[in-house]
């Protein structure tokens, strides 16, 4: 307990311990009825790409014109009833969507086949430049495993520093944690690392108040130390990037001094679990011709997704301030999906936002279960629908607009989907159980037969499973034209193999994620909040009960949808077998592809067949075991020198005033009061009024001063 008897450290030093001194950079929120004189010319759209757009969007209306064409010719048959002119208006809504993509999509082959650059030219091979610029590389954290964190962490700053630019980065562990004990073992682990590697620019941050999340977390930063660096690369817990990436991040942005953010395009790793290889794969097969489509059209006016994308700190700091949306929530209070928002705010102050596809060594991680997908898209489905009060801002770039609305669509195309199939049903039904109207009032000397053309249908049907499977052998297609490519995936036979593969089992879990999103955007029209949980980041060994529970909705959908396709005919059935059947087997595919595979089989991608060195080294680091915390208040107790870090840590206690009293503060001190020895104090605190007694220096040091129950 020597740490207790120090004489206090000297106020300017009170908070530092762990940190570099500040300096304050301003961050005021933005005004979404109004804007300030950005002061600087806006970057406009070039020739090019306006006629690129041009052909996008002319595909796209060329597409939805004869795809609804076709669908009348279906419906129009003995006339159009007012169900089916719902159906057709519904699927008027969801070939835009689907015609869209695959437009994009289109345009990403042929950009790939022609060996094109698409997006903002970068370097991505030779020599790495020189770079002068300062870059802080900031990693939030909310309750992860501080380990595995650490690991990924060190694992990318030994790469920064092997290429002898490591002096330009400075590396910011931000917290956010709740959870007394993680935060205790984050300091820890951090200062161990810190002794490992001898970083002096390695600093940690805790904050006790979580104000806005992530955005709120960054913002923070920006406001305190903002103003000794020029640039950000905002990372994820689970992010990873090769130091060659970093680098050239960085040379791109001192190259193009308009540009406000550079978004590198993140590869999957580490996937263990069916489902999260079969992203995997999906992700490394189809995601380059969806990225190099989108860059090749977005220009200048790119979106941004998060993480592993550096970003100029004058821009953000004067231009992406995030305001709090009016009403309550969910659609009210502090924006979750931050990213479009920010990256649109400083595209309207005349900012350029690209994307940079061809610039490889971006690395992230997925949920490793249907499930933990669910969980995580239930988040996200809140923040992408917060945007409707984002839209109608004043002086947004149309292309920022489309983002927000495609990330809005993105969510209620599942409703839509759903209402198109109950449409259908219902019009079968109708004509199989309702007897029809032969002779409508009025004089007819024929009589009017209810019906639709069943060959036509098969045929619009045919046309639309083909825009959305096309995409997929375009990408195929893509892959295999590259030699380096092809020798990373190990041959075309299997890269074919895995694609034939995922195609299916794509289709059987749809329907269930279907299911799952039109929930979560009821859920949220209903006024339900999603809250801020921590994602699970294990193998995804899920109890059996907890995927039974959640997967028995979709799995009562299933039977409703085919025992009502059944009462009309068999043929209605099979029509709708490919959404039936993955429905009726949600429980036992949520068992298998939450289940651990030794080995990648057909789903095996360049990553997994010779994975980066900033992965294995992050693996290997991670692999070795961890330290054994003991409890937040243990832990403190036994170790002075972590003590002591955690003392100095802690912000400076401002004057008492009136106000709002802090309740879990308030009953620690009771408790405290109550407590007559350090083991009554450990078990009678939860975790709420543990977290307070770690904040406050006073009440943590009578508590640790407090004598074992073995001396009472």
């Amino acid at each position: 307990m020597d740490a207790l008897k120090q004489s206090p450290a000297p106020r300017r030093a009170v908070g530092r311990r762990f940190l570099p001194p500040e300096r304050p950079l301003s961050m005021v929120p933005s005004r979404l009825d109004r804007t300030a004189d950005a002061g600087r010319a806006p970057s406009r759209s070039t020739p090019a790409s306006t006629l690129r757009r041009l052909v996008i969007f002319l595909g796209t209306a060329l597409l939805m014109l004869a795809g609804g064409y076709g669908m009348y010719d279906v419906v129009k048959v003995g006339g159009v009833t007012v169900l089916e002119a719902l159906l057709l208006g519904l699927f008027l809504v969801l070939l835009a969507w689907v015609a869209f993509s695959f437009m994009s999509a289109l345009a990403g082959f042929f950009v790939l086949l022609m060996r094109g650059t698409p997006g903002l030219p970068v370097e991505a091979s030779g020599p790495l430049p020189d770079v002068t610029a300062r870059t802080a590389m900031l990693m939030p954290t909310y309750n992860e495993d501080p380990h595995h964190l650490m690991a990924r962490l060190r694992a990318m700053y030994e790469s920064v520093e092997a290429t002898g630019s490591g002096e330009k980065f400075d590396w910011f562990l931000l917290s956010d944690t709740t959870d007394p004990d993680i935060w205790i073992c984050e300091e820890m682990t951090f200062i161990r690392l810190r002794q490992a590697i001898s970083a002096d620019r390695l600093y940690y941050r805790h904050r006790s108040d979580n104000t806005a999340r992530k955005s709120g977390n960054i913002a923070d930063w920006v406001r305190r130390f903002g103003a000794a660096y020029d640039h950000m690369i905002v990372l994820d817990a689970d992010s990873l990037m090769e130091g060659d990436t970093i680098v050239r991040l960085v040379k791109a942005m001192e190259s193009h001094p308009a540009a406000a953010l550079i978004q590198s395009q993140p590869v999957i790793v580490n996937a263990r679990t069916l489902f999260s290889r079969l992203q995997q794969f999906s992700g490394r097969v189809y995601g380059p011709i969806i990225a190099a489509g989108n860059a090749w059209w977005h220009g200048g006016d790119s979106n941004y997704w998060g993480h592993n994308a550096i970003i100029r700190l004058r821009a953000f700091a004067a231009d992406a301030g995030l305001p709090e949306l009016n009403g309550r929530k969910p659609f009210g209070g502090h924006i979750l999906s931050h990213d479009f928002v920010e990256a649109a705010l400083m595209r309207r102050s005349g900012w350029a936002i690209y994307m940079a596809p061809s610039l490889r060594g971006s690395f992230e991680e997925v949920p490793p279960s249907v499930l933990d997908f669910a969980a995580r898209d239930r988040r996200w489905c809140q923040g992408n629908l917060q945007h409707l009060a984002v839209v109608p801002a004043r002086r947004l770039h149309w292309v920022s607009r489309l983002h927000l609305l495609t990330g809005i669509g993105s969510y209620l195309t599942a409703p839509l989907w759903l209402l198109f199939l109950v449409l259908g049903l219902l019009i079968s039904l109708q004509a199989h159980f309702i007897r029809p109207e032969y002779f409508p009032k009025g004089f007819s000397l024929f009589p009017s037969w209810p019906q639709q053309d069943p060959v036509l249908a098969a045929w619009v049907f045919a046309a639309t499973m083909g825009l959305l499977i096309l995409p997929k052998l375009l990408a195929y297609l893509a892959l295999i034209s590259s030699r380096d490519e092809r020798v990373g995936f190990a041959g075309s036979p299997r890269v074919l193999a895995g694609v034939l593969c995922e195609t299916i089992l794509a289709a059987l879990i749809a329907p269930c994620m279907m299911i799952f999103q039109t929930r979560s955007v009821v859920e949220i029209l209903l006024g339900r909040d999603a809250g801020w949980q921590v994602q699970r980041r294990s193998d995804g060994q899920l109890a059996r009960g907890e995927i039974y529970r959640k997967l028995a909705g979709p799995t009562l959908c299933g039977l409703i949808l085919s025992l009502s396709a059944y009462a009309v005919s068999l043929p209605l059935l099979l029509w709708m077998s490919p959404v039936v059947l993955g429905l009726l087997l949600s429980i036992p595919l949520g068992l298998i592809t939450s289940s651990r595979l030794k080995a990648p089989g057909v789903f095996a991608t360049p990553e997994t067949n010779s994975p980066p060195a900033v992965v294995l080294r992050a693996n290997e680091l991670a692999a070795s075991k961890p330290t054994e915390l003991a409890g937040a208040l243990q832990q403190l107790r036994r170790d002075p020198e972590l003590l002591a870090a955690h003392l100095g840590s802690l912000a400076v206690a401002s004057p008492r005033k009136l106000g709002p009293v802090q309740v879990p503060l308030a009953t620690a001190r009771a408790k405290v009061e109550q407590c007559e020895n350090f083991e009554d104090a450990t078990t009678w605190l939860d975790k709420a009024e543990l977290r307070a007694v770690l904040g406050d220096p006073t009440l943590l040091k009578r508590v640790l001063e407090m004598p074992p129950s073995s001396q009472m």
